[in-house]
């Protein structure tokens, strides 16, 4: 699978059933294998601001489907996805 196929796909937090954003790059170890997702997930295409990406790790996928990517998150991830004025 290439990165380009993945990052067509939606992302999903299984917690919420809410798109939690779209992949940007990705973190591949010495071995070839991808580590974790990075996520834009903040959806303000003029936001030079890196803090605002989150990081989905490799073992947090559950599925990757046709369309989507279904991830379990911690709860703390999520509410900063949601609520990230708190974490300012």
């Amino acid at each position: 699978m290439r990165m380009s196929d993945l990052q067509s796909k939606k992302i999903i937090s299984i917690a919420n059933g809410k798109n939690i954003g779209n992949i940007i790059d990705c973190d591949i170890n010495e071995n070839g294998k991808i580590e974790d997702l990075i996520i834009d997930a903040n959806k303000n295409i003029f936001s030079l601001n890196r803090e605002s990406d989150t990081r989905i790790f490799w073992h947090e996928i559950t599925k990757i489907g046709e369309d989507v990517i279904l991830v379990k998150k911690d709860w703390i991830i999520l509410i900063k996805l949601l609520f990230p004025y708190l974490f300012q």
